[in-house]
């Protein structure tokens, strides 16, 4: 089966294609939340340098949150675009799936941090196992404090990845001491590659999303919805 993977999350866009086994190629350009200008072509660039068409995709990942706001919704909508235009499967991944796919099989607990603002990241725990990435918590957004302390519990190394690394280094060494790690380099950020090998295992199970089900993992709401439901309460009072 061929997939088309496509990670918009973040700042940094990703598209890969893999055949279910191996990757083929893979691409990341740092665009700056230009995902409604860079999604596309680069999908048909990486296709042309594979000598490949848009019809011989057999599926579409995505990452389904969390992430940018935006990003996100411009990239489901891309690959439910290209589902329904051509027939195709459509499988969606959390985001933070995809960062602790990044450190399989590092030991200890691996826990990848998005920074979500107001000192908060969106995180959940895994341990690399045998048979794969395993999730011990679920999704959720909480001060880096918190988690720190929660983490410091497990009694084991903790390796962080994500782009709350830089925001959040301090709290963490602080807490753990020598109990934290930290990621570097391109494993602190969502791979499309990574994707496509968690796309794989799902395809090989034939686990495929409903074109018209599949919802992003938004976690909490956007500043301008809490904003916009203060406003009515206000005018409702």
């Amino acid at each position: 089966m061929i997939i088309l993977s496509i990670d918009s999350s973040t700042p940094v866009a990703g598209i890969a294609v893999s055949d279910g086994k191996n990757l083929l190629g893979e691409v990341m350009i740092n665009t700056q939340n230009t995902h409604s200008e860079k999604l596309m072509p680069m999908v048909a660039q990486l296709l042309h340098d594979l000598q490949m068409s848009i019809q011989q995709i057999d599926a579409v990942a995505i990452t389904c949150g969390p992430g940018s706001f935006t990003g996100l919704r411009i990239g489901m909508a891309t690959a439910k675009g290209i589902v329904q235009g051509g027939n195709k499967k459509l499988i969606a991944i959390p985001t933070l799936d995809t960062l602790a796919q990044n450190l399989n099989h590092y030991p200890g607990i691996i826990c990848p941090i998005m920074n979500a603002q107001k000192k908060q990241v969106y995180t959940a725990i895994y341990k690399s196992t045998e048979t794969g990435m395993e999730r011990l918590s679920d999704y959720q957004a909480i001060e880096a404090e918190t988690l720190a302390e929660q983490l410091l519990a497990l009694g084991e190394t903790v390796w962080f990845t994500g782009d709350g690394v830089d925001a959040f280094a301090d709290v963490f060494r602080a807490k753990l001491g020598e109990q934290c790690r930290l990621a570097d380099g391109n494993t602190v950020l969502p791979r499309a590659g990574a994707l496509a090998m968690l796309a794989a295992e799902r395809a090989e199970q034939e686990q495929f999303d409903d074109l018209y089900q599949a919802e992003l993992i938004y976690i909490r709401k956007s500043e301008a919805e809490v904003q916009w439901e203060a406003r009515n309460q206000q005018t409702q009072a």
